[in-house]
């Protein structure tokens, strides 16, 4: 039996293949186009991964064709397709509508295919369901596993940022509503992963561009700033993709995790930790990029945005996450050696 990971060329999604044929499961991937399938068939060269093109998905019926042809041999699922994009004409349109139609069309496909085999389903949904975005930066807030963002459709068009944080609430809450309304004809059960920002390398050295995506582009852009520069002013909570992607395969795996919606954070991060970091771990950096101030850290100091508690997630996982020492120096270590800088 197979597990279907949609969005399967996607910044986690790939570690997530990664980790999953390493462990020998046959995996079912979808992209949305053909170049991008055939890439990663390429990229991965396994026998034990096949391709899947899903096309445009917002479109309701876009994994019909997917669930049509390998339903009978899907097992689990992981609903890994998550696009980030703030850069829209209408929020509505372009974040809104299709958040919620990825999960919707992925849901009736395994209804209307696979309903008698998919035993587990797990989804990618986002720390950004549980607050709302003037939450995530005020040092008063707290959040945990339980908490949902108080966004409705009207408010969540304000801004892309605030669609962004309302299309991963919406997304969710109907992935949860949809199972429970279908549990007399779906027996399957569910988890939802819920990482802050992600840190740490692409799958592949071919995926490093000069731009990477938005929560790699925050080191990204560290590494090319000037001596002279400004600096890029970032204050969040990190984690490292591969622990990301070992979380997903764990909520396929444990029964401990079923029902559950884990909350992924390791630390507090700024600028200035990054900073440290890049000087202090890469000589061929010293004297090109800024120096900052050393001391103006946030890691291992009071959260000065808001408090997430997930010991309840990292109790439930039973691993040590990977430390940002780590997530910036293997990402830090990718983008120098594709440069031939190291």
């Amino acid at each position: 039996m197979s597990v279907f990971v949609s969005g399967a060329t996607g910044f986690i999604a790939q570690h997530i293949v990664d980790q999953l044929l390493e462990q020998d499961y046959k995996v079912i991937a979808s992209a949305r186009t053909e170049a991008k399938a055939n890439e990663l068939s390429k990229n991965f060269n396994n026998p034990n991964l096949t391709t899947v093109v899903t096309g445009d998905m917002s479109k309701l019926d876009a994994f019909d064709p997917a669930f049509k042809q390998y339903g009978s041999q899907i097992k689990y699922v992981i609903h890994a397709a998550s696009p980030v994009t703030f850069e829209v004409e209408n929020t509505e349109r372009d974040i809104l509508i299709p958040a919620v139609n990825g999960t919707k069309g992925i849901l009736e496909s395994i209804k209307k295919y696979a309903a008698n085999t998919v035993e587990r389903i797990v989804m990618t949904s986002s720390v950004a369901a549980i607050s709302t975005f003037s939450e995530s930066l005020d040092p008063k807030a707290f959040a945990n596993e339980d908490s949902w963002n108080t966004y409705t459709w009207e408010s969540a068009q304000v801004s892309p940022i605030d669609a962004y944080f309302g299309s991963k609430k919406f997304a969710e809450e109907y992935f949860w509503e949809f199972l429970e309304k279908n549990k007399d004809t779906l027996n399957i059960k569910a988890s939802t992963v819920m990482p802050v920002f992600v840190f740490g390398p692409q799958m592949f050295d071919s995926s490093v561009k000069s731009k990477l995506n938005v929560s790699s582009e925050v080191i990204n852009k560290l590494i090319h700033t000037p001596v002279d520069g400004k600096i890029s002013p970032s204050l969040a909570k990190f984690i490292h993709v591969k622990d990301v992607a070992k979380a997903h395969v764990l909520a396929m795996q444990k029964d401990e995790l079923i029902g559950k919606r884990l909350l992924l954070s390791e630390a507090n991060y700024n600028s200035q930790d990054i900073l440290n970091y890049l000087n202090n771990d890469f000589p061929v950096l010293k004297g090109k990029i800024p120096v900052g101030e050393p001391d103006q850290t946030a890691e291992g100091k009071p959260s000065k945005d808001i408090t997430y508690d997930n010991s309840k997630s990292r109790e439930l996982l039973g691993f040590k996450f990977r430390s940002l020492k780590q997530a910036v120096d293997d990402t830090a270590a990718q983008v120098l050696k594709h440069e031939g800088r190291i």
